[in-house]
Formats: C-alpha cells, sequence, structure tokens
C-alpha cells in the first residue's frame, strides 16, 4: 500500500484521468477573470450535440471550490457526504488562466514543457517519465458558462497528437468542461475536500490503493470533469461530494455516458474508459495503458 497521506491528497486533485512538434508559445495569462455574459453565446449546435448550459445567473452566490476541508475517513479519503444543493447541477464558472479562443475556434498547441510549467508541475526525477517525454498542450474548451476557454494539459508525447484532436471534438460538440489545467505539487498535499472538477492528465502518484505508478504518472492518462463522473468503489465515493452524480440516469451537461460522443473520441485514438470496469468504476478516467 502506498501511503494513506498521499492516497487521499492525489484522489483529491483527481476531482479538485503523438509526434512532437516544435514548441509553440504559451499564451501570455489574463489578468483577472473576465465577468461572466448574461446570456450564452446564441450559436447553434449541431444536430445530436449536447448544447452548453445557460450561464449562471450573477446574483447566485458562486460555490467556493477547496474551501471547506473534510473530515477523514480511517482509510485517509474524505468522509463521503451527501452532495450540496449549489452542486446537485453543477454549473460553476471557469476561472481563466489564458486568454480565450480567437472567435470562439478551436485551437490547439503541442510543445515542449517550458521549464517554468514543468516547475510547478508534479514532475520530479523519479517519476517514470522522463521531463522530455512529456509534452505541454494548450487546447480550447466550452465551459458551463456557456464560453470558449483556454486551458493546459501535460500529456505523454506518444499520446499528444491525439488528445488535441479528441478535445477539438468535444468542443464541436460543445461538450462542457469547468477547467482544464496542469496540477501543483500543493496539491499532492492538500486536505481533501471533495469537490474539485478539472480535467487533466500528468500527475506523478501512485495508482489508487496501490503501490504501482497510475498510468497519469506517465502522462498516459486523462481525466475528465472528475465531479460529473465520479469513482466508486464499495462505499467510497471520489469526488467525496459528488454522490449526486452516480446515479446515471439523471443526465446532465459534462457527464460521460457509456457509448456517447466523448468515449467514442477517446476509443478513436485507442484509450479506453474507466466507466467500463467493475469495483472500481471510475468514469472520469481514460486510459492508454488499460489501467
Amino acid at each position: 500500500m502506498w501511503r494513506t497521506a498521499a492516497a487521499w491528497a492525489a484522489l483529491a486533485l483527481a476531482m479538485s484521468a503523438c509526434s512532437a512538434t516544435a514548441p509553440s508559445p504559451v499564451p501570455s495569462p489574463v489578468p483577472s477573470p473576465q465577468p461572466a455574459p448574461s446570456a450564452p453565446p446564441t450559436t447553434a449546435s449541431p444536430p445530436g450535440t449536447t448544447a452548453a448550459p445557460p450561464v449562471p445567473s450573477a446574483s447566485a452566490a458562486p460555490w467556493q471550490v477547496g474551501a471547506r476541508p473534510l473530515p477523514r475517513r480511517a482509510d485517509g479519503f474524505g468522509e463521503v457526504e451527501p452532495t450540496p444543493p449549489e452542486l446537485v447541477n453543477r454549473a460553476l464558472p471557469t476561472k481563466d488562466l489564458f486568454p480565450p479562443p480567437a472567435g470562439n475556434a478551436y485551437a490547439a498547441t503541442i510543445s515542449a514543457v517550458p521549464a517554468d510549467v514543468l516547475a510547478r508541475s508534479t514532475w520530479q526525477p523519479s517519476c517514470p517519465v522522463k521531463a522530455a517525454d512529456l509534452r505541454y498542450l494548450t487546447m480550447s474548451f466550452w465551459g458551463f458558462d456557456g464560453r470558449a476557454h483556454t486551458g493546459e494539459m501535460l500529456v505523454n508525447a506518444a499520446g499528444a497528437a491525439g488528445i488535441t484532436k479528441v478535445f477539438g471534438q468535444l468542443f464541436a460538440a460543445r461538450f462542457p468542461l469547468e477547467e482544464m489545467r496542469v496540477t501543483s505539487p500543493a496539491e499532492l498535499t492538500a486536505p481533501p475536500t471533495g469537490d474539485g472538477n478539472s480535467t487533466s492528465a500528468f500527475v506523478c502518484r501512485p495508482a489508487r490503493g496501490q503501490p504501482n505508478w497510475s498510468a497519469h504518472a506517465s502522462g498516459l492518462a486523462v481525466d475528465v470533469n472528475p465531479f460529473c463522473n465520479p469513482y466508486t468503489q464499495g462505499d467510497l465515493v471520489l469526488p467525496e461530494l459528488a454522490s449526486a452524480y452516480v446515479d446515471r440516469s439523471r443526465r446532465r451537461p459534462g457527464m460521460v455516458l457509456a457509448g456517447d460522443a466523448t468515449v467514442r473520441a477517446f476509443a478513436a485514438i485507442g484509450w479506453s474508459w474507466g466507466g467500463n470496469w467493475h469495483s472500481p468504476t471510475d468514469r472520469m478516467h481514460f486510459t492508454a495503458t488499460g489501467h
């Protein structure tokens, strides 16, 4: 068994699972998040796709992600608690880290990992992948706020081109993501809050409840909207506040469902879905290794 503290901390961040091109310039950070518009874009979605949800009312009190640590279970994870009313139909606005895509059109870049990005990631020399074998991606995505955003991701070089293709298809389908960013070292030791929802790939950590490395530690797994697509095993739900999303018959934006466009897009590049597993069932998790 890997250390308990590392286990629950690593899982808290999973919520919060190619051929290289020439390095591309990283967008300049936005000084401060832009206010969400009062209405979503009027662009029509293609038939059979999922439209972005409406922009939340400006008068609604926003949920502060990560503000309340959970009591800890004997196994080191946070206590599984009922989903707060504010998160039962989760549609939180995205905090912009980079400028949005021009003209609300999908854009993606693949580059070697910049030194400053590597420094703020969880990579270390003991990880099972060399820094030179990782790639830094920027990709457009639709938020739950009905706006187009730019996110970032670290992945294995072998899967970089395929991942940009997958997220291009999700963008075309207006499949909403809450955030997409590189996981920081502080998140590995932060207390569990059970409300994370960051879509991410590379995280240098062991597999859940196992001594071996996770596929995330090699950049060969992506977790998509962890809160909307929770991990379950026995009485454990991760993120710990996501119990409302265990019932997959109640369809809400951001959910990954068997045979849907998200599962098909990953399958087309040879990645499998943890939602097909039994004990555990890892609905957020897509992997190139089968683990």
